[in-house]
């Protein structure tokens, strides 16, 4: 992957997490470098997925690949935040 790559997948995962975060009913208790590493993470996750699925790569936006990402993202949010309310 090149550099131009990994920084797209950083701005795309940043986008995720803010999306996936606002999909999470109720108030989080997780800060915003939180959201931003569970964006990244859940974005190359579900890249991988997409990819997985045949559906990474199709003409247009690819929406079934952002819906993953996003999902991802949410269930991350949920779980970081229920793990720091536990500590």
């Amino acid at each position: 992957m090149e550099i131009s790559g990994v920084i797209s997948a950083i701005i795309i995962g940043i986008v995720i997490g803010v999306l996936g975060r606002l999909v999470v009913p109720g108030r989080q208790r997780i800060g915003v470098l939180w959201t931003i590493l569970i964006g990244i993470v859940a974005a190359f996750i579900g890249t991988g997925i997409a990819s997985g699925l045949g559906v990474a790569d199709t003409k247009g936006v690819d929406w079934v690949e952002w819906l993953i990402q996003i999902a991802l993202a949410a269930l991350g949010v949920v779980a970081v935040s229920k793990i720091k309310l536990r500590s």
